[in-house]
């Protein structure tokens, strides 16, 4: 196992990048403790995979360094780097039985049999795979051919990371929530460094401790599931966590009022917005209510029943406002008052958190 550190990283594929529009990543210094759980999300071509690349070995960056506890491994190919992969697709022995592809890395590196087969017997185990062991790999479905793939990454016990590349593209969608939940109690029971690369929040949320959120190769945040939803630094986190996502609102900044439609809004903590950046509230729908009364008009364009809640969409002039509302929702057309929870409420400023605590 290994604590991860990037040293002032950042990458190009152009041969000489004049500009940080060049970067495919932005410069970032992270650190990832050992036996940490760890996702990477981001839409398609925010860097994701280039960074999972860079560190697993399988591409050099531009600038600054990698590091496993402390060693500098930059400059290593990836079988010195001690890690395993699990790729989008299965990547398997089909001519194997499932105990054979199990085995396969403990015997490639000379592990005594009796060790191998504890080991393989335990991971088959957790993978509820233990009544197939001798089963051609070629015989199984998709979903069981990946479940092999995982145990392949998990079968070591000496490897500094495990690195999971969107591991469920294939599966079939009954049985995402089943393995992501194997996965995180897998991660439980063993306490390996584990990175997941993603572009489903759900997956991410269901499985990381600490999730790192990309967008065109910058970090934007990293926290708990709870951090971004609670309180996301960009705004690109409010709208890309959630469902519906954030409310990003164009509001007017003077000194500490924030005004919505005209209506002054309560926020949390004390806007702080340079001069001529673009100001903008957040606020998540579950923290939009309605009432008849104060708050902002606005009149109800429609309302979609998603089982437990109603998500209600209203113009307040012509912006749209999402609200998540326990119980009946107003009729399309009606006329109601929005208001915003203060203590979750915030401004932005060219999509950065421009909020200061009050005595900060």
């Amino acid at each position: 196992m290994a604590r991860i550190t990037l040293d002032g990283l950042r990458h190009s594929y152009m041969p000489e990048p004049q500009g940080e529009e060049d970067y495919a990543l932005k410069r970032m210094d992270l650190e990832w403790k050992d036996g940490g759980a760890y996702a990477l999300l981001g839409p398609s071509g925010c860097g994701k995979s280039t960074l999972l690349n860079i560190i697993s070995g399988l591409l050099h960056p531009s600038e600054g360094r990698v590091l496993f506890n402390d060693r500098d491994v930059t400059e290593e190919p990836p079988d010195r780097r001690n890690i395993a992969q699990v790729f989008q697709f299965p990547v398997i022995y089909d001519t194997m039985t499932v105990y054979d592809n199990l085995a396969f890395p403990l015997r490639n590196r000379g592990v005594p049999a009796i060790q191998v087969d504890a080991r393989v017997t335990e991971i088959a185990e957790m993978l509820e795979m233990g009544d197939r062991l001798r089963t051609r790999a070629a015989g199984l479905g998709p979903d069981d051919k990946q479940k092999i793939s995982m145990g392949r990454g998990l079968v070591r016990d000496d490897v500094n990371v495990i690195m999971f590349d969107e591991p469920l593209t294939v599966i079939d969608p009954a049985q995402k929530w089943k393995l992501r939940s194997k996965l995180k109690e897998l991660h439980q029971k063993i306490a390996v460094t584990m990175i997941y690369v993603t572009h489903d929040q759900t997956e991410a949320l269901t499985f990381a401790d600490q999730v790192v959120v990309m967008q065109e190769g910058q970090v934007v945040q990293i926290g708990t599931p709870v951090d971004l939803f609670e309180c996301p630094r960009h705004t690109f986190v409010g709208h890309f966590i959630g469902s519906p996502g954030m409310n990003i609102l164009p509001c007017a900044v003077e000194g500490q009022r924030v005004a919505f439609q005209g209506v002054t809004v309560p926020t949390a903590g004390v806007p702080d917005v340079p001069s001529g950046a673009a100001a903008e509230i957040g606020v998540r729908p579950e923290f939009v209510s309605l009432s008849t009364e104060g708050g902002i008009p606005a009149i109800v364009r429609k309302a979609a029943d998603i089982g437990r809640h109603t998500v209600v969409e209203a113009m307040a002039g012509d912006v749209p406002v999402s609200a998540v509302l326990d119980g009946t929702a107003p009729e399309a057309g009606s006329e109601v008052r929005l208001r915003f929870d203060p203590t979750h409420t915030r401004v932005y400023a060219d999509g950065w958190l421009a909020t200061r605590e009050t005595g900060a």
